[in-house]
């Protein structure tokens, strides 16, 4: 039962270690329209009068899940570039 305590207390050790150094950047999340269709599943979306770039993410490739021409859809955006955006969602 002690070696059983034990090895307990050590993964809960390792999880609170990992938790720390795994730390996930927050995306910034936008509204945008899409102005353009660009090759390569990307678009020209429109965000409060400047164009940046947006490309879909990858779940929804994988639904199947289609982003046209006049679309309001949800670009997130990494804190290091904010010209480039994931699609996450067409509303």
């Amino acid at each position: 039962m002690k070696k059983l305590r034990q090895l307990a207390q050590c993964v809960e050790i390792k999880k609170e270690r990992k938790a720390k150094h795994m730390a996930k950047e927050e995306g910034l999340r936008m509204d945008g329209t899409v102005t353009d269709v660009l090759p390569n599943a990307m678009f020209r979306v429109k965000i409060n009068n400047t164009n940046v770039i947006g490309y879909i993410s990858g779940k929804m490739r994988q639904h199947d899940i289609k982003v046209l021409l006049g679309d309001t859809v949800e670009l997130e955006f990494s804190p290091y570039d904010l010209t480039k955006g994931r699609i996450v969602r067409r509303r």
